[in-house]
């Protein structure tokens, strides 16, 4: 089941370039950005409610708090710079180099959460980097 999630999630992201880059036009980045999130925030909350989810909101640890905190300020901050790149680049080089957060996300779970990369998982991470350098030439 968790492919069929991903296959939809990398479906769903390439729609919100394509969506980002023709809604931007003559829109101010940041208030661009300001709309989708609110957009996000109704829907996210509306799923919650939905399924009934919002009882576990007690049982959220401080430890958990914080670190959903700074997970929603990193996706700000991403979302922002992300609208502001769509705005003034072409999202055949944009989109790429934004992806590139893949081989960052390994680089910092390795370092950060001990977690171990295989022989592939290398060569992959550095066939995307390859791929990307080659998109954006």
């Amino acid at each position: 089941m968790w492919l069929i999630f991903a296959l939809l999630s990398a479906i769903f992201a390439a729609l919100t370039a394509i969506l980002a880059k023709i809604g931007i036009e003559g829109v101010n980045s940041n208030l661009a950005t300001a709309i989708r999130t609110a957009v996000v925030l109704v829907m996210a909350w509306a799923v919650v409610f939905l399924t009934n989810a919002q009882a576990g909101i007690s049982a959220i640890s401080q430890k958990s708090w914080l670190f959903l905190i700074l997970s929603g300020l990193a996706t700000g901050a991403s979302w922002l710079f992300y609208y502001k790149a769509l705005q003034v680049g072409e999202v055949a080089k944009v989109t790429p180099i934004d992806k590139l957060s893949i081989v960052i996300t390994i680089i910092l779970a390795v370092l950060i959460l001990g977690e171990t990369v295989s022989t592939k998982a290398i060569i992959g991470c550095l066939l995307i980097a390859a791929g990307t350098l080659l998109m954006i030439l």
